[in-house]
C-alpha cells in the first residue's frame, strides 16, 4: 500500500509540474515548513536480577504512559504432534481466564476502568505478555500483571471456549485458496509430521486438558525464562527498584531449552494439486527449503529478494503482472529464520487457463537472476528502497526496545540491523548473481497448485506426474459406527409402511417447496426452502441483518448475503448434502438401498415406537415410527459437529403432519443435539413438484 501511495504522489507531482508551466509562481513555493525533529536513538539500559530475569529499560517522558513487554522462552515447537495447539490455547486462557485473585470479569472491569490493557499469547518460538498503563496506575497494576503472567486460573469454561474457537478455525480452514496453499506448501517442504509443517486438528485439540495447560505454563513461565522490557515515563533508578521488588520475588525455575529439530530436506522437483471446484483462478506456490538468519550472506540475499519480488518494482511484478498480464497478485521471498530454515517460495494468483504460463514465467525470472547480472539501476533502486525504509525501523522508542529484545532472544548481536544496512550498502551486482546461483534451485522446485481441475485441464502434466493432495479435515469418530443387525425382513416391512405413509403410492416426488419460519436462540426468521431430489437445495432466510440465500447442487453452491455472492464453504456444502440424504423423504425415495433393520420397540416420553435402522452414506440412521400412522416422528443419528470437534447425537422430532398432493410433511420440526434443544422450524405450507 505504501508503494501505491508513493506512485500516486509521483503522478500528482507530475500533474502539478505540468500545470506550473502556465503560471509564474507555484503556491507551495511560499509555504513555510517547520524543521523536522531529529530522532535520537535512545540507549537501552539492562540489568538482571538474581533469579534470572533480564530487564531492558528505555525512558520516554513525552507522554505519561508506560508499556511493559515480556518475552518468555517457550513456544508451540515444544508441543507434541498429538497436542498441537496446546501452547496457543495456554497463551489465550492465561489472559481470558484471569487469576484466582482477579477472575476474568473482575480483571476486565478493573482494566477498563483504568484505560489499561494486559494481553498474553504464545507463538511457535516464544511466549509474550504486555501491559499498557497510565503512569499514575503503574504501581497498582504491575502486581496484577505479574499475577496474570505467573498465576493464571485456567478455568474450565474459558478453556472450552478457546478450544471451540480453535475448532471453528479448523472448520473454515479450507474456505480460502491462499490459506490452503500456504499451509500445504509448508507441509510439502518441511513434511507434514515436522513441527514446522504440522496442522492443528480436531483430535489434537480434543487431546488437550486443563492439566496440560497448567503443566505447560508452570514448566516455562519462570524467572529464568523471562525478558522484560519497560518503556515510558519513569525514572530509571526508581523503576529498577520496583522491578526488583516484584519480579525479583519470582521462583527461578528451570531454564527452558528450545529444541528445533533438523530439517531433513532432499532437493526434488514435484508437481502437486489441490482440487477446489468453487474457484475460477489458480493459486500457485513453488519453491524449496530456505536459509538461516545468521548466514553471512543475509544482506546480499535480501537485495536479491527485492530484485525478484520487491513490490511493484520487482521483476515478478513487472514481468508477470505488468508486461504479461497474467496476474494481479504475484510474490516471492527467500526466507531466513532464526531457529530453523525458512522457505524459498514464489507464487501467483492467475486465471485457471493461464496456470502453466504463469508458472513458466516465474521460473524464467528465477533462472534469469542466475544467468544474467542485474543492472546498475536495479541495484541502486533496491538499495534506495531498503535504506529509505530503514528510518521506520526506529520510528519509536518501543520499536528500539522491541528490536533489542528480539535480537538477544534470537541470539543476534545488538547491532544486527546496523550490520544488515552496511551489508546492503556493500552489495554488488556480482554478489546478487552469486547468491542467486548458490541459494536458488529452479531445477528442483516443488510446485503446488490450488484450483479448479475442470478449468485447468491437463496443463500441469508437463511438469511430471501430478500428486493430488487430500485436504479433507479428519473428523474424530467418523467411520467408527458398526453395521447394525436386526430383523431385515421386518425392517423392509416397516420401511415400506413409512414410505407409503409419507409418499402416496400414486405420487412421483421430484421436488418439494416449504414455507415457514426458523426459530433459533429465540429469533424467529421467515424461511422458504425448495428441495429438488436427489441433490439440490435452494433456501432463503430473512434474518435480522437481511436476506440470506443458499443455492446448493451436487456438492457445491453459493451463498448470497446482503447482495454479495460467495462460494458455499465446502464444510457447509457437505453438511447440506448429508442433511438431505438423512431426511425421511430421501430415505423413502431410496428405500431399496438403505439396508433397513428392525430393532424392536422403543419408548420415548411415554409413547411406544417401532424402531428401524437404515444405513445412509455409511452411517446409521434410526427411524422411530408411529405404530398407527407409520410417520417417522423421531429421526436419530450421529453427526460431526465442527464447533464441538466431535460426534454428537442429533434427534429430529417431527409432529403436526400435513398431507398435500400425496406427500406428508411435519409442520413442526424440533432439533435436539446431545439432549439439548438447538432450534425448530414451523411450516405453514408445502407444495409438491411446483
Amino acid at each position: 500500500m505504501a508503494v501505491f501511495a508513493f506512485a500516486c504522489s509521483q503522478t500528482e507531482q507530475m500533474t502539478d509540474t505540468q500545470q506550473s508551466d502556465d503560471t509564474s509562481t507555484n503556491p507551495y513555493e511560499n509555504m513555510d515548513f517547520p524543521e523536522l525533529n531529529n530522532f535520537q536513538k535512545p540507549e537501552v539500559e539492562t540489568f538482571t536480577t538474581e533469579n534470572g530475569v533480564t530487564f531492558y529499560l528505555v525512558e520516554d517522558n513525552e507522554l505519561p504512559l508506560i508499556n511493559v513487554s515480556t518475552r518468555v522462552r517457550t513456544g508451540g515447537v515444544l508441543n507434541s504432534n498429538e497436542k498441537t495447539g496446546l501452547a496457543s490455547i495456554t497463551g489465550t486462557v492465561m489472559r481470558s481466564g484471569g487469576t484466582e485473585t482477579y477472575p476474568a470479569d473482575t480483571l476486565n472491569t478493573l482494566l477498563e476502568n483504568r484505560a489499561a490493557s494486559i494481553e498474553t499469547g504464545i507463538g511457535f518460538t516464544s511466549g509474550n505478555a504486555s501491559m499498557d498503563v497510565l503512569k499514575e496506575d503503574f504501581d497498582d497494576l504491575l502486581p496484577i500483571f505479574i499475577d496474570v503472567l505467573t498465576n493464571p486460573a485456567f478455568p474450565e469454561d474459558k478453556i472450552e471456549l478457546a478450544k471451540t474457537q480453535q475448532k471453528s478455525s479448523i472448520s473454515r480452514r479450507n474456505d480460502n485458496p491462499q490459506q490452503i496453499g500456504v499451509r500445504e506448501f509448508q507441509a510439502l517442504i518441511y513434511g507434514e509430521d515436522s513441527p514446522y509443517g504440522r496442522t492443528t486438528e480436531y483430535s489434537t485439540i480434543n487431546n488437550i486438558t486443563r492439566e496440560d495447560l497448567v503443566n505447560f505454563h508452570d514448566k516455562h513461565f519462570s524467572a529464568s525464562n523471562m525478558m522484560v522490557g519497560v518503556v515510558g515515563d519513569f525514572n530509571a533508578k526508581e523503576m529498577k527498584q520496583k522491578l526488583r521488588n516484584t519480579f525479583g520475588e519470582l521462583p527461578s525455575g528451570d531454564e527452558t531449552t528450545l529444541k528445533f529439530p533438523e530439517v531433513d530436506y532432499e532437493p526434488q522437483s514435484t508437481i502437486n494439486f489441490i482440487e477446489k471446484s468453487d474457484v475460477n483462478q489458480s493459486f500457485v506456490m513453488m519453491g524449496h527449503i530456505g536459509g538461516m538468519r545468521d548466514n553471512p550472506d543475509y544482506a546480499k540475499i535480501q537485495v536479491m529478494n527485492r530484485v525478484l519480488s520487491g513490490g511493484f518494482s520487482g521483476r515478478l511484478m513487472q514481468v508477470v503482472r505488468t508486461e504479461m498480464g497474467l496476474a494481479y497478485s504475484v510474490f516471492g521471498q527467500y526466507g531466513m529464520n532464526s531457529f530453523y530454515p525458512g522457505l524459498f517460495y514464489a507464487g501467483v494468483m492467475t486465471k485457471s487457463s493461464t496456470t502453466a504460463e504463469a508458472i513458466d514465467a516465474i521460473i524464467k525470472q528465477i533462472e534469469r537472476l542466475q544467468n544474467e547480472p542485474i543492472t546498475k539501476q536495479e541495484l541502486q533502486d533496491v538499495k534506495d528502497q531498503i535504506l529509505n525504509s530503514a528510518v521506520f525501523e526506529y520510528d519509536s522508542y518501543e520499536e528500539v526496545l522491541s528490536e533489542r529484545m528480539s535480537n538477544e532472544y534470537r541470539g543476534l548481536p545488538a547491532d544486527a540491523f546496523e550490520q544488515y544496512i552496511e551489508g546492503v550498502k556493500a552489495t554488488t551486482i556480482e554478489d546478487v548473481q552469486a547468491v542467486a546461483q548458490e541459494y536458488l534451485n529452479p531445477d528442483n522446485l516443488q510446485i503446488l497448485v490450488v484450483g479448479n481441475k475442470e478449468e485447468i485441464g491437463d496443463q500441469l502434466e508437463k511438469y511430471g506426474d501430478v500428486n493430488k493432495i487430500d485436504i479433507s479435515i479428519p473428523e474424530p469418530g467418523s467411520g467408527d459406527e458398526q453395521m447394525v443387525k436386526g430383523d431385515a425382513e421386518k425392517g423392509e416391512e416397516w420401511l415400506s409402511k413409512m414410505t407409503s405413509a409419507v409418499i402416496n403410492d400414486n405420487t412421483e416426488l421430484n421436488s418439494i417447496s416449504l414455507s415457514g419460519e426458523m426459530n433459533m436462540q429465540g429469533r424467529k426468521m421467515p424461511m422458504s426452502t425448495t428441495i429438488n431430489y436427489p441433490d439440490a437445495i435452494n433456501q432463503t432466510i430473512k434474518g435480522p441483518m437481511g436476506e440470506i440465500k443458499v443455492n446448493y447442487k451436487d456438492g457445491s453452491g453459493k451463498m448470497i448475503v446482503g447482495g454479495q455472492e460467495r462460494p458455499l464453504p465446502p464444510q457447509m456444502a457437505k453438511n447440506l448434502q448429508s442433511t438431505l440424504n438423512r431426511s425421511f423423504l430421501s430415505i423413502a425415495l431410496n428405500a431399496e438401498n438403505v439396508n433397513p433393520q428392525y430393532l424392536g420397540t422403543e419408548k420415548v416420553d411415554g409413547m411406544s415406537y417401532e424402531k428401524v435402522n437404515v444405513t445412509v452414506d455409511g452411517s446409521n440412521v434410526e427411524l422411530l415410527l408411529d405404530t398407527e400412522t407409520h410417520y417417522p416422528d423421531i429421526i436419530r443419528y450421529k453427526q460431526f459437529n465442527p464447533q464441538m470437534g466431535e460426534q454428537v447425537t442429533v434427534e429430529n422430532h417431527n409432529s403436526n403432519w400435513q398431507t398435500v398432493d400425496g406427500v406428508a410433511y411435519p409442520y413442526l420440526q424440533e432439533t435436539i443435539i446431545n439432549g439439548n434443544k438447538s432450534g425448530e422450524a414451523v411450516y405453514k405450507s408445502h407444495e409438491v413438484n411446483k
